[in-house]
């Protein structure tokens, strides 16, 4: 039996099969707040087939009671197998009506329900992508079979209840016991796949819009929990919307494609959010309840425009399978940075931010085991479930932003139009794209595609020039190579950047934009240019490849610092010195000291937080172990003075603050800790609200200085689901072998546990100078790997799996226990854990390198 899996070729013989699908669901939602388990559910899916063929139906319920088909009763004991439904002797015109009993979700996954502790409310949302839809209804759950959605839902009376249609009046009613009952029967949606649709309940706080275009009026929305309704930034969160709106609508000369557009903020998210067609739903700590910084608000509008963006790259016009689930989310990636530099005055920078974050997520993907080619070979939906990843989202994005300069922004644009108008309402492939861009643009992208899109790795460039007597470029050349397991070289749009030094910092005073392909290309145009201070590959960030310095340029950054004055070239020489650091080329001492001498001139506060998470990385994993316990107390009394000299309440205290709390190893350090919890020896203008607090207790959690019970005492003040799970992981960071068998069990033997309370005990397990505690647990984890992927599910066995592999102890008695797995255990565990551990033992095995590079400085 093929369980819950589903193959491509499976879902492409289904598709020649069957056609003009129609759905109606009729979901009773009024036992939720109550406790029950399951929710009933009738589905009746009319389509046309193939006279006489034989196909299937997807559901995974608890139980199912009636499987009718064209008026024939079928034996649900016979034709359903827990996750499929067997359908023969098909007729031209059919209809399946399927009454079920589906399952109320705590791992985020189908229909999530989440009680807040606050005011005691149920609270639900769905959450299908990739194949979760047939955990609420009975589907053919596959992108290419679109097919227009009619949502019945039942529900208490006083809820809100918001799908993908225009949202009806309820027909309210009395329900058996008395109580005020709904039904919203909404309209019939736009063809969509079943992965995009949706439905969100409960008595959510709602404030409403509307965005007035030149293709109409749309109704906005936007939804959150009572409790947190003080956090829900609507000025902020409809202009960023509306902006999306106004540069999408122009650019992709296409109206938006549905009647409204919601935006639901919603409990114990699994992910950022999903681009549900008009019915968005996004994790709701993107409502910040405390102080935040202007990163961070970056950070949630990239994400608006992202799902936004989604609405006609990927909802409108959908991928056929999963094969171009990259394209479906590089786009959106790519188009939302492009709209923040375009469109938005607050995020301008944002090339800058997808430099410092999001690219370094797909460079390392990139040198694991597991790399792929952007446009991955889905065989199935086990393939797909562990391909959201840095080569998907950034290195796609990044490849995007590569087309764009290889053909043109204008050109590339033009495309897009006639792509959207072709396809509307449609399913697509990759070439379905490249038609209309080879018009455009006149060139020929097969070759482009070939090396780019279906081949993994990531290139390293190099210049390699001479200087005659008078200090200019005699000859110029960038060099270009590969890993020898994947020896692609690509042609390479970019640009070359001159710096040099002035009294106003590193200031570049010559660019050239120049193509390159092959091991080694010369470049004419900079012979005769004076050689600058600093040379700088792949200026502006156009091209996906690493780049080395030559040693002039190198002196040159660790002398000056971030004496660069613009961001974006700031985030390319961080992010080359990250990279020679992790590729055991700069010891790691060196880098914490090139972060450290330049991290207080830098303004962008991505590039803060991410510098200061790689300057512990670098500590902890790529450091000698005879250099750490030096480099973390520099890096504390480095972050004491920078917490200190910052202005009082900016951004950048709090950033600095933040960054300190969790590097205090010192019984001072400690001291000072708890003094702020206390309210004590502030210093001028940090306010230490209610998640800073939290951050605090943890902070003196791992440093063993508060118990449990001042723990629970801190819930006294927060009573909110967040406070809950910030507990759980304060709980989790305690120095003791009984906190730590606590938090395994919650995270790891449990199968109660709610989703994001099990991450945020995951992310208080690993701690930096408990290896004594945690060196028991290798073997544990190793021994949990062999079932939990299928026990726990995909999202939270993946948490398992990634973020609790022993890579907080990176020494060779752990690279040697995960490499004895892997050799026996590979050939019976599942492909999504095989990857997972995979990628840990290769995180290891770098980490020793680099640490032996440090040894050696």
């Amino acid at each position: 039996m093929p369980g819950t899996n589903l193959t491509r070729n499976e879902a492409r013989a289904r598709a020649g099969l069957i056609s003009d699908v129609r759905y109606a669901v009729d979901l009773d939602l009024t036992g939720a707040a109550g406790g029950a388990a399951t929710f009933p559910s009738i589905t009746t899916v009319n389509f046309t087939a193939e006279p006489g063929a034989a196909t299937f139906a997807d559901l995974i319920a608890s139980t199912v009671h009636e499987i009718t088909l064209n008026g024939r009763s079928l034996d649900p004991a016979t034709v359903y197998d827990g996750a499929r439904i067997q359908l023969d002797d098909l007729a031209t015109s059919n209809e399946l009506r399927v009454v079920a009993d589906c399952v109320y979700s705590r791992t985020g996954e189908g229909l999530h329900r989440s009680v807040d502790p606050a005011d005691k409310e149920t609270y639900l949302y769905t959450q299908f992508e990739v194949p979760d839809a047939r955990r609420v209804f009975a589907t053919f759950e596959q992108p290419d079979l679109k097919a227009p959605f009619t949502f019945t839902v039942t529900a208490p009376a006083r809820w809100v209840v918001i799908s993908n249609a225009p949202t009806p009046e309820p027909t309210t009613y009395k329900g058996e016991n008395g109580e005020e009952l709904g039904r919203w029967e909404f309209p019939p949606t736009k063809p969509m796949s079943t992965y995009i649709t949706a439905v969100v309940a409960g008595p959510y706080h709602v404030v409403t819009d509307a965005y007035e275009g030149p293709h109409g009026t749309y109704p906005m929305a936007l939804l959150c929990r009572p409790s947190i309704k003080h956090a829900l930034d609507t000025e902020d969160l409809f202009e960023v919307t509306k902006q999306g709106f106004e540069l999408f609508e122009k650019a992709f000369g296409t109206p938006y494609p549905f009647e409204k557009y919601d935006q639901a903020f919603v409990p114990e998210y699994n992910m950022g959010a999903m681009e549900n067609a008009g019915c968005v739903t996004l994790r709701d700590e993107y409502l910040f309840r405390s102080r935040t910084t202007q990163a961070e608000l970056e950070s949630r509008a990239n994400t608006v425009l992202h799902e936004l963006a989604h609405m006609w790259f990927g909802d409108l016009v959908t991928m056929t399978w999963w094969d171009d689930l990259w394209l479906n989310e590089s786009f959106a990636e790519w188009a939302s940075h492009w709209a923040q530099a375009t469109a938005t005055t607050k995020y301008a920078d944002a090339w800058t931010t997808f430099c410092n974050a999001r690219k370094n997520w797909a460079y390392r993907q990139d040198q694991l085991p597991s790399t792929h080619p952007i446009a991955a070979d889905m065989v199935d939906f086990h393939a797909v479930e562990v391909n959201f990843d840095g080569i998907t989202y950034a290195k796609g994005a990044s490849t995007l932003r590569q087309l764009v300069a290889f053909v043109g922004e204008e050109t590339f644009i033009a495309a897009l139009k006639e792509y959207f108008a072709d396809h509307a309402f449609g399913n697509t492939e990759l070439t379905d794209l490249l038609k209309p861009l080879e018009k455009a643009s006149g060139r020929d992208l097969d070759d482009w595609t070939e090396r780019w899109l279906r081949t993994a790795g990531v290139n390293t460039l190099r210049a390699d020039f001479t200087v005659d007597a008078s200090g200019a470029f005699s000859s110029f050349a960038i060099e270009q190579t590969a890993a020898a397991e994947f020896p692609t070289l690509r042609p390479h749009r970019l640009a070359v950047g001159l710096y040099n030094k002035t009294d106003a910092g590193l200031v570049r005073t010559e660019r050239f934009e120049v193509d390159i392909d092959g091991v080694r290309t010369e470049l004419a145009e900079l012979v005769g240019a004076t050689q600058p201070d600093l040379v700088l590959l792949n200026d502006d960030d156009l091209t996906y490849a690493k780049i080395r310095l030559d040693e002039r340029s190198r002196e040159t950054l660790v002398s000056s610092g971030g004496a660069l004055t613009e961001s974006l070239p700031r985030a390319l020489t961080w992010g080359a010195a990250w990279d020679m650091t992790r590729d055991a080329e700069m010891p790691a001492s060196q880098y914490v000291a090139f972060v450290l001498g330049g991290i207080r001139g830098e303004s962008d506060l991505t590039a803060v937080r991410s510098l200061l998470l790689q300057a512990t990385a670098a500590i902890n994993s790529y450091a000698a172990p005879e250099n750490r316990a030096d480099l973390r107390a520099q890096l504390e009394s480095a972050l004491a003075e920078l917490v200190a000299s910052a202005e009082g309440g900016s951004d950048h205290q709090l950033a600095f603050a933040r960054a300190y709390i969790a590097s205090v190893f010192s019984a001072e350090g400690a001291d000072r800790l708890a003094g702020w919890l206390a309210g004590t020896e502030l210093p001028d203008g940090l306010v230490i609200d209610t998640d800073l607090r939290w951050t605090l207790l943890a902070g003196l959690a791992r440093l063993g200085r508060i118990d449990a019970d001042t723990i629970d005492d801190e819930l006294t003040r927060d009573t909110t689901i967040t406070g809950q799970e910030r507990a759980a992981q304060a709980l989790a960071a305690r120095p003791t072998a009984e906190a730590k068998a606590a938090a395994w069990h919650t995270a790891v033997e449990s199968e109660d546990t709610p989703n994001e309370t099990q991450f945020r005990t995951i992310m208080g397990f690993t701690q930096p100078g408990q290896e004594e505690l945690l060196r028991p647990y290798v073997g544990k984890y190793l021994e949990a790997a062999k079932d939990v992927y299928g026990r726990l599910g995909s999202s939270m066995g993946e948490n398992v799996l990634v973020y609790l592999a022993p890579k907080g102890l990176p020494e060779q008695a752990t690279l040697d226990a995960l490499t004895g797995w892997l050799e026996t255990e590979s050939s019976s565990v599942d492909a999504p854990t095989l990857r997972y551990v995979s990628e840990a033992r290769a995180d290891l095995a770098r980490a020793l390198a680099a640490q032996g590079c440090d040894a050696a400085r």
